[in-house]
């Protein structure tokens, strides 16, 4: 991607697993379930259920997160997810959810998971009620096409029809530049629909984050391409509770070790095709 990442320092986490019981809540994994495991630091990792990473995503957003052909939800965020599960002695749990309650908060305060990992740009409006990790991707915005479309560019879309996904950086990036498009612009609620609206000709385009086009580029070849990309200079983060200071720290400190010892370089390489620039 176009934007340098940023290097991350966070104080060492040492693991030793111990449960606690806590006040319930009725949304997702009992709270009374609440399990406390200590990371070595000032706080403790605190998971909604002892023993298991509970993951709130919203599928299918490929490479990211989807299903294969078994039914495993696999992908990017998935192995990520994975390190983190790992260093606080946790199995990973996968919770799918519509976007609009992870970009919200409302699934991590009201503990329905510990957190969210669905390809979700950092912003300060939703730094408000999500406690971000340290941004573990670069993104940025992309036109998908049906190929051989003369359409370059927003301008080309006057009068046309714009898909965008609801609740996205996408959908907030096109209705900014409304006026450069003069288009009609319909909302998806999930990335397969405005796909298949793309591949259909329900719409003459449709705006989302490159990665995901890219993939939707490799399962339909010769049908779709990409018209153009913005450079609006997005970086996705992992999502928790604001008061979960301990997972936030945990999370930070295995995406620098990801980082550091080549392992990120291999997810990334193994899900999006190219390894990262530095």
């Amino acid at each position: 991607m176009k934007h340098p990442r940023k290097a991350l320092s966070v104080a060492g986490v040492g693991m030793a697993i111990g449960l606690m019981a806590l006040a319930g809540c009725s949304s997702g994994p009992a709270a009374s379930d609440q399990g406390t495991a200590s990371n070595g630091s000032d706080a403790a990792v605190s998971l909604i259920r002892p023993g298991t990473l509970t993951v709130c995503t919203h599928l299918p957003y490929a490479p990211f997160q989807f299903n294969d052909n078994s039914g495993k939800t696999i992908g990017f965020d998935v192995d990520m997810m994975d390190l983190v599960a790992k260093k606080v002695g946790a199995k990973q749990a996968i919770v799918d959810t519509p976007f609009e309650g992870i970009k919200s908060g409302q699934d991590m305060s009201s503990r329905k998971c510990d957190i969210a990992a669905a390809g979700m740009t950092i912003t300060p409006e939703r730094q408000k009620v999500i406690l971000f990790s340290e941004p573990y991707f670069d993104a940025t915005q992309a036109l998908l096409v049906p190929e051989g479309s003369p359409v370059k560019a927003l301008a080309d879309l006057k009068g046309k029809k714009l898909g965008v996904q609801s609740s996205t950086t996408g959908m907030d990036y096109a209705e900014k530049n409304a006026s450069e498009c003069g288009c009609e612009m319909i909302q998806y609620q999930d990335l397969a629909s405005l796909t298949q609206a793309v591949l259909n000709g329900q719409v003459d385009a449709a705006m989302n984050d490159l990665p995901v086009w890219s993939e939707a580029m490799k399962k339909n070849p010769g049908a779709v391409q990409i018209a153009t990309q913005f450079d609006t200079g997005e970086q996705y983060g992992f999502g928790m509770r604001l008061d979960n200071t301990g997972l936030k720290k945990v999370v930070d400190q295995v995406i620098s070790d990801a980082r550091d010892d080549g392992t990120y370089d291999e997810i990334y390489k193994k899900w999006i095709g190219d390894t990262p620039q530095n």
